[in-house]
């Protein structure tokens, strides 16, 4: 099974490759994973698209286990589902957090 690490990666590549794409976001994101495989990212879809290792400012603050974001970037759960079950917690623009299933879909 792959690792949040691996997924970010992923999704370091895919914004890569596709930076106006990820613009059309328009926010940061930081990521804080818990558990094995876990740490915190900035994922930055607005200025200069990309991920880096690491804390700092965001629009957005999203919080959840390390195995529940792998799920959620390949598909086997939504967002809100992992929010309404208490799994996901937000720090700032909730609207933002509802942009995740532009992320999810570049993710892809």
């Amino acid at each position: 099974m792959p690792t949040a690490r691996n997924m970010l990666e992923r999704t370091a590549q895919r914004i890569a490759d596709n930076p106006d794409q990820a613009r059309e976001v328009g926010a940061v994101y930081r990521l804080s994973l818990d558990g094995e495989g876990g740490g915190r990212w900035i994922i930055d879809l607005r200025d200069e698209p990309g991920v880096r290792e690491g804390a700092g400012e965001a629009d957005c603050g999203l919080s959840m286990a390390a195995s529940d974001y792998v799920d959620l970037v390949e598909g086997r759960v939504s967002a809100q589902q992992l929010f309404f079950n208490g799994k996901l917690r937000v720090e700032g623009d909730m609207g933002l957090a509802v942009k995740l299933q532009k992320l999810q879909n570049l993710l892809r």
